[in-house]
């Protein structure tokens, strides 16, 4: 009276085997590695222009704006003075832009330089060594 069942049983009561693989990671291909931190410096020059224009709406909304035009005109004794046209809404912007620009240029250079320098330290040290395990 063997049933499936019994037998599914039966196999899942013995441990599973836990296979180990090494590997030694000893090149990093270059334009594969500029691709990738070109697009990780694209996301955070894309992050970095939504967060600021976020900031300046919510630091225009709340009014800290027209509170700290006010404490600089006394301050400095003039009635002419507004922070809000020296920060504007489209001069923030543009200058988040021109930031993440160059963040992206900064960003794929320096991978690139990493990808360079890391096969070089290969030749030194034999590389790195990875496990995994199948847990």
């Amino acid at each position: 009276m063997s049933s499936v069942a019994e037998k599914l049983q039966r196999k899942s009561q013995r441990a599973a085997q836990t296979k180990q693989v090494r590997l030694k990671l000893v090149y990093v291909d270059f334009w594969s590695a500029v691709k990738l931190s070109f697009l990780i410096a694209v996301v955070l020059g894309i992050i970095l222009i939504v967060a600021s224009i976020l900031i300046w709406l919510v630091l225009n909304t709340t009014g800290i704006f027209g509170s700290l035009n006010s404490l600089l005109q006394e301050i400095l004794n003039q009635k002419d003075f507004s922070i809000t046209s020296t920060f504007s809404l489209p001069t923030v912007a543009l200058f988040a832009f021109i930031i993440a620009i160059l963040d992206v240029v900064v960003g794929t250079a320096l991978g690139a330089i990493t990808a360079l320098l890391y096969n070089f330290s290969v030749r030194i040290t034999g590389g790195l060594l990875v496990g995994f395990t199948n847990n």
